[in-house]
């Protein structure tokens, strides 16, 4: 039996580093959880969800796939991430193998469920941008922890992208995918080593210019047009509080506009 698992959350199990122990939140079918213990890369992951019902699908689409549960367990986390530099990315999924690893269920609101230490690798995948913001704020724990973050806006990216550097994160690697006519980003992160982000870099990260993704043209073309109308509608505004929007607005296109002429 194959995995039922979308191009958009395979895309994000390629910036899973190999850990002992990832936690992917709102997990819903569970369909990730099971493909990184399928694949090798996680020897445990805790999947959690809001609410019950994703929870039951989950448990009952593990146990389809023979995958064995476990009560969750904490690991020491110095040192255990792997730097994007060793090549520890590298791991070849083999969806037909047994997955030797062990998954467990928590119900969980954001990451209210969760302490210090019990995960190397967090996952948000499918969630607006200013969510996935949202929820890490309320884990101050996380801040220069040694942790990677895999984090998969389905709107807001730019929103995301500009709490992330004004925290002081780093966004280490950000890929893209096309999944159901739609073009997604996949950023990983570390809680420390960042900068604030200009308006251009918040639409386009550093790290995306840096991956030379296939699909970087037409991202940067997506931006240019989206980021265009919305600075022909403020233009029109005679709202006070248009002016400063319009200036962020007008100086995030004018980067984009840089970035595709060294594109060209």
């Amino acid at each position: 039996m194959k995995l039922p698992i979308s191009k958009r959350l395979l895309r994000c199990a390629e910036l899973v580093p190999p850990c002992r122990t990832a936690a992917d939140l709102g997990t819903d079918h569970g369909y990730l959880a099971i493909h990184l213990l399928q694949a090798g890369r996680c020897a445990h992951v805790i999947a959690a969800d809001l609410r019950e019902k994703p929870l039951a699908s989950a448990r009952a689409n593990a146990a389809a796939f023979g995958i064995c549960e476990a009560a969750p367990q904490a690991f020491p986390l110095r040192g255990s991430c792997p730097s994007a530099h060793t090549g520890a990315d590298e791991v070849v999924p083999n969806p037909g193998a047994a997955a030797s690893g062990t998954i467990s269920f928590r119900l969980s609101d954001g990451l209210r469920n969760f302490k210090p230490g019990e995960f190397e690798v967090l996952i948000l995948a499918g969630m607006g941008g200013d969510l996935i913001a949202r929820i890490l704020a309320e884990a101050p724990w996380l801040d220069g922890g040694d942790y990677r973050l895999v984090l998969q806006p389905q709107s807001a990216a730019h929103e995301l992208r500009r709490w992330l550097g004004e925290r002081g994160w780093s966004i280490e690697r950000e890929l893209l995918v096309r999944d159901g006519g739609f073009l997604y980003s996949v950023m990983r992160v570390c809680p420390f080593g960042g900068r604030a982000l200009r308006p251009g870099e918040q639409y386009c990260s550093p790290a995306l210019r840096r991956e030379g993704d296939p699909l970087f043209p037409a991202y940067l073309a997506r931006m240019e047009r989206a980021l265009a109308l919305t600075v022909e509608g403020i233009s029109r505004s005679a709202a006070p509080e248009d002016l400063a929007r319009g200036e962020y607005y007008r100086a995030a296109l004018a980067e984009i506009l840089s970035m595709e002429r060294r594109k060209q």
